[in-house]
């Protein structure tokens, strides 16, 4: 599974139609709206890497209020379950 990490600048006026528009795309498994730089932080997951340039260049981005995006592909995931994790084994 790919994972990228898109920031979302929308028109002010549009935010909260901008998010629930991105959110219903297939690829996209959540949206937040945050204070800060950006307006939105999209996360998607797709397959494939041509899956990416499908959901974000042609659909997330053409959305209306959708004014600039800023893309960023994560290579690891880490979580608090696979440190601990790791640190446990042969303990028991």
């Amino acid at each position: 599974m790919i994972t990228a990490i898109v920031l979302v600048h929308t028109a002010a006026d549009r935010i909260p139609e901008t998010a629930q528009a991105i959110a219903d795309l297939d690829g996209v498994s959540e949206v937040y709206s945050c204070a800060g730089d950006v307006d939105l932080i999209a996360i998607v997951k797709v397959r494939e890497h041509e899956q990416l340039a499908d959901v974000i260049a042609s659909r997330l981005s053409r959305i209306d209020g959708v004014v600039g995006t800023d893309t960023h592909i994560a290579f690891r995931s880490y979580s608090r379950a696979d440190t601990d994790a790791a640190f446990a084994i042969g303990l028991d």
